[in-house]
C-alpha cells in the first residue's frame, strides 16, 4: 500500500490539501482564543493545551499550539503524505472549527 508519493512530485491535490489545513489550525485558533477568553479555560477539551494555557497564558499557548500543528502539517506535505493531510484537515474541520463555530455564533 503506498501512502506517499515522491517529495519532488507536486500535485494541485497536495498544495489545496495543506492549504485549507494550514486554513483550518488558523480557524481553529482563533475560535480556541475568543472561546476561552470569553467563555472560559473551562471550555476547552484539550486538557495538554489547557495546561499549557494556565502556565503560559492563553495567547502564548494557542499559538504555540497551532504553530507546531502547522509545521507538522507543512512537514506531512513535504513528504509527501496528501491523503493523510486531507484526512486530518477533516478531522481538525469536524472535531474543532464546527463545534467552536456552535458554541460561539449557535443560537
Amino acid at each position: 500500500m503506498r501512502f506517499r508519493q515522491p517529495p519532488s512530485a507536486r500535485t494541485v491535490f497536495g498544495d489545496v490539501v495543506v492549504l485549507l489545513f494550514l486554513l483550518s489550525q488558523a480557524a481553529d485558533g482563533v475560535l480556541t482564543y475568543i472561546g476561552v477568553s470569553t467563555i472560559g479555560l473551562h471550555i476547552e477539551a484539550n486538557p495538554l493545551l489547557v495546561a499549557l494555557m494556565i502556565t503560559f497564558g492563553q495567547g502564548v499557548a494557542v499559538a504555540g499550539a497551532k504553530v507546531m500543528a502547522a509545521g507538522l502539517g507543512v512537514s506531512l506535505h513535504l513528504f509527501g503524505v496528501h491523503r493523510i493531510l486531507a484526512v486530518l484537515t477533516g478531522l481538525y474541520l469536524m472535531a474543532a472549527v464546527i463545534p467552536w463555530v456552535g458554541v460561539l455564533f449557535g443560537s
